[in-house]
């Protein structure tokens, strides 16, 4: 029974973790199609597609440190520049600051005739679904596993790590400590899977999602 409790906590750190990924294949792609709907069908002005790929490629960099939690952008200054970046400094949401760059030039684009309607719709939708991925990421990283649930499995396994000595020295006699550890290891291991899947995002995670190089693969394809 204390086997069973353990995988269904793992499964359910590893669920989130998964899912983790998922949102952010899915950033992956609403980057790449809203850059290509801008390229396609905005403005011909060089300055505007420039502006309209950098913003983009922002967005993955601003959700990554929206998510650990800093805020220190200087990777950002390149990207964007240092007065645009310490415009982002003081945003209070900086995912939704730049959605709402974002979306300020989809709209200058509309209102100058230089956008069809039905592309600026389609734009609007890929930058709609980038917000809902962010929203989906925060609420993985805001809603922590049930403490209710960590608490009685680690009293189960206090209690069956202290009752086992005692129900093995018979037959195990001076091994017994050993067989206890051995036994424990596995134990204990699961349980700490579990701690350590049900945040994919922090860096103090040994298995946390590798943002910074999925960024830079955002970057580097819109970019080019």
């Amino acid at each position: 029974v204390l086997a069973l409790l353990l995988v269904l906590r793992t499964n359910s750190g590893y669920d989130r973790w998964y899912e983790g990924r998922k949102l952010w294949g899915g950033i992956v792609n609403q980057s790449r199609n809203l850059a290509q709907i801008g390229l396609a069908y905005g403005p011909r002005d060089s300055e505007w597609r420039s502006r309209f790929i950098r913003w983009t490629a922002a967005f993955s960099h601003a959700c990554r440190h929206s998510l650990r939690g800093e805020l220190d952008l200087d990777d950002m200054r390149q990207l964007l520049g240092e007065e645009e970046t310490e415009e982002l400094v003081v945003a209070q949401h900086l995912p939704m600051h730049v959605a709402g760059r974002l979306a300020t030039m989809l709209r200058q684009a509309l209102d100058s005739e230089q956008l069809e309607r039905f592309a600026f719709l389609q734009a609007e939708q890929q930058r709609d679904l980038l917000i809902d991925h962010i929203g989906a990421c925060e609420r993985i990283l805001k809603t922590p596993l049930a403490k209710a649930f960590s608490v009685k499995i680690r009293r189960f396994l206090f209690l069956y790590l202290i009752a086992l000595p005692f129900g093995i020295f018979d037959k195990a006699g001076i091994m017994t400590p050993v067989i206890v550890m051995m036994v424990a290891y596995p134990l204990l291991s699961l349980d700490q899977i579990g701690v350590e899947l049900q945040n994919p995002f922090s860096t103090k995670r040994l298995s946390h999602l590798p943002l910074n190089d999925i960024c830079m693969t955002i970057q580097e394809n819109l970019l080019a």
